[in-house]
């Protein structure tokens, strides 16, 4: 069996194993090894790379932004700052019909521009905004699958974990793919607004009603959402002043969220405690698929797999925008049964290197940020799409008199807003170019 071959192999069989529920870090480093020792037919060149591979994948300095986004996160989660967002939006368009739920929308962006996690975003946001909507007559479909699409904000506004990834597998700049991610990320937030109201509109009995915030409610909620907007202004905005670099932006917004809950006594000892557990067990846990993912990576590039795949799609003149619209589809396939960041580090390798060698009418850098935002898009749609959506498992199980099969009914108008948006940004690729254009 050739090189080629057993790089072809490998997929299939790496998905059987996915199946299996074998954890992914483990399958691609399982896979990577076998592979690499079969294409070079001894063992030792395997085993050599791992004492060398560890070392340099852990010792990219991109990577420790990870860690420290992970735990702005947890004391983003831990300090109340997710009621004062919901409250504040609420106070503005809670009187609206269907206005709590995008109330909570509107609180899921902005805890997802401090937090960069869609899971903890969507279990943070339901804890505080499914109560409320069930007390304000709102159904078990659209309480559950407002929240569940609007988690996905979370890895789409910046910061990005999923992001952070992608630009050290594609090598490019972490700044310029948040930048880029602002409009998509808006969009996406006014698209979920749009489908609650339709869905409101169509379905009246599907939400209540609550009497309009005074001027002075409304005042004193937002003042209370100022500890979040200065936090991401000052990250986002000293990133892009040059008055530090995306990891040390990362450290000022872990240290400044967790003096924001431990000035409101939301954050004690043990609390801190927690949050750097979680911390840890996360980033060990992405840490792993990581290394996994290279040995994997390693595998594919001595099976030349990537090489041969991007060189057969260019001889067989297919037209790019076909190719695009394949890949995109394949995505949202794999989101059925993937997690988001096993997909990033799974197909990156492989579906890059084809797309590069077309023409689309883009510069390479900015075609990389083009395609990174898609990415990201399309394997968001992953987390709300049944029958592995994360989201809609997360949300369901603090919902347990919803049954889930509602819950997938609810969410189809969310995944329609998705797909309807994932087309406008592939026909109109400056609505995504245009800030870093602007700024750079």
């Amino acid at each position: 069996m050739s090189s080629l071959e057993y790089g072809l192999w490998s997929i299939p069989l790496l998905l059987v194993l996915i199946f299996l529920r074998i954890p992914i870090g483990l399958a691609m480093f399982g896979v990577g090894l076998v592979g690499t020792s079969l294409v070079t037919g001894t063992t030792v060149p395997a085993l050599a790379q791992l004492k060398s591979l560890v070392y340099s994948t852990f010792s990219n300095y991109s990577l420790s932004i990870v860690p420290l986004f992970l735990l702005m996160g947890q004391f983003a989660t831990r300090g109340g700052m997710s009621r004062a967002l919901f409250r504040a939006a609420e106070t503005l368009v809670g009187h609206r019909r269907g206005g709590v739920a995008m109330a909570a929308v509107a609180a899921c962006g902005g805890f997802g521009a401090i937090c960069g996690s869609s899971l903890a975003t969507a279990a943070t946001m339901g804890q505080v905004a499914l109560p409320e909507m069930r007390r304000c007559g709102y159904s078990g479909a659209l309480s559950t699958a407002c929240l569940a699409a609007g988690g996905t904000l979370g890895i789409l506004i910046p910061p990005s974990v999923v992001l952070v990834i992608y630009a050290i597998l594609t090598e490019q700049n972490i700044a310029k793919l948040f930048m880029a991610a602002f409009v998509p990320g808006l969009l996406a937030a006014a698209g979920y607004m749009l489908t609650v109201s339709l869905y409101v509109r169509f379905r009246p009995d599907s939400a209540g009603s609550q009497p309009r915030a005074s001027g002075k409610e409304r005042l004193q909620a937002l003042i209370a959402v100022w500890p979040v907007l200065t936090i991401f202004i000052v990250v986002i905005g000293g990133i892009y002043a040059g008055l530090f670099t995306p990891t040390e932006g990362a450290a000022v917004g872990a240290a400044g969220t967790g003096l924001v809950a431990w000035a409101n006594r939301d954050l004690g000892w043990n609390g801190l405690k927690q949050a750097i557990l979680s911390t840890a067990a996360s980033t060990g846990m992405i840490f792993f698929i990581v290394l996994g993912a290279t040995v994997f990576n390693s595998f594919l590039a001595f099976s030349q797999l990537p090489q041969q795949a991007a060189g057969f799609v260019v001889e067989l003149g297919l037209n790019p925008w076909a190719v695009l619209v394949l890949i995109l589809i394949c995505y949202l396939v794999f989101g059925c049964i993937m997690d988001s960041l096993s997909m990033i580090l799974l197909t990156i390798p492989i579906f890059f290197p084809i797309v590069s060698a077309l023409d689309f009418g883009l510069p390479p850098e900015e075609f990389a940020l083009w395609f990174g935002i898609l990415v990201l898009i399309v394997v968001e749609v992953g987390l709300i799409t049944p029958p592995v959506g994360m989201n809609l498992f997360v949300i369901n199980s603090m919902a347990p008199d919803v049954p889930l099969g509602r819950t997938y009914r609810g969410v189809v108008p969310f995944i329609a807003s998705d797909i309807i948006r994932v087309a406008i940004l592939v026909l109109f690729p400056g609505l995504t170019l245009f800030l870093v254009r602007l700024l750079y």
